[in-house]
C-alpha cells in the first residue's frame, strides 16, 4: 500500500505543510498513522479524500461545506452543491451588475462607448440581426433547454437576466420543445 507523508502530499496538490496541518485539526483530514517518531502518514484513502477537498475548494466551497458533503450521503451532500450554485448564480448576477455601472461610469467620463458587455438586449438584436424572428428564436431556446438545461439557465443568466425570469424563459422553451417533439413524432421527423 502506497503511502504519503505530509510534505509528499501536499506538494501533490500544490498546499502547504500548515494548511494540511490546519485541515488535521479540524478534522477534515485525519493522518491515519503516524511513524515512531510522530511524523504523519497518509494513505491512498487520504489522497483520494484531499483530492475532494482540492475539488470542492477550487469551486469555491466553504471548508464546513466541503467537510458536510465528505461526510454525509448523496442526498445531503446534493442540497449543499445546489446551494453553492445558488449563491454562485447570484454572485455572477452581482458582478455583472457592477459590471454594467463601470462600463456607464467609463462611458460618463470619457464620453466613448467602451466595448459593449453582451446583455439581454444586445442578444435579441443580434438574433435579429442575423435573420432569427420570433418563430426561430423559440426554436433556439427550446433545443437549447432541451440538449443542456443547466448550460441554458447559466447562458440567460450570463445577460443579467434574473433568476426568476431565466427560470419563466427555461419552463416557456421547455412547453414549446414538448410541442416541437409532438409535431415531430415519436420517430422524430415531421408529422
Amino acid at each position: 500500500m502506497k503511502t504519503y507523508t505530509i510534505s509528499q502530499l501536499g506538494r501533490a496538490f500544490g498546499l502547504s505543510r500548515s494548511t494540511l496541518l490546519y485541515y488535521d485539526r479540524i478534522g477534515l483530514l485525519r493522518a491515519p498513522e503516524r511513524t515512531p517518531a510522530g511524523y504523519r502518514v497518509y494513505t491512498g484513502a487520504e489522497y483520494d479524500r484531499l483530492a475532494r477537498i482540492t475539488m470542492f475548494r477550487g469551486a469555491g466551497m466553504a471548508l464546513s461545506d466541503v467537510q458536510a458533503i465528505l461526510d454525509s450521503g448523496q442526498a445531503p451532500a446534493v442540497k449543499i452543491l445546489e446551494k453553492h450554485a445558488r449563491e454562485l448564480e447570484a454572485e455572477i448576477l452581482s458582478l455583472r451588475h457592477r459590471q454594467h455601472a463601470v462600463i456607464g461610469m467609463l462611458k460618463a467620463m470619457t464620453g466613448d462607448a467602451p466595448t459593449p458587455v453582451v446583455d439581454k438586449q444586445m442578444w435579441v438584436a443580434m438574433l435579429e440581426a442575423a435573420g432569427m424572428d420570433e418563430a426561430a428564436m423559440t426554436v433556439w431556446h427550446a433545443e437549447f433547454e432541451a440538449r443542456a438545461p443547466m448550460a441554458h439557465l447559466e447562458f440567460l443568466l450570463s445577460l443579467g437576466i434574473s433568476r426568476e425570469e431565466a427560470e419563466k424563459i427555461q419552463t416557456w422553451s421547455r412547453e414549446h420543445c414538448d410541442e416541437g417533439a409532438q409535431a415531430r413524432g415519436p420517430e422524430g421527423d415531421n408529422a
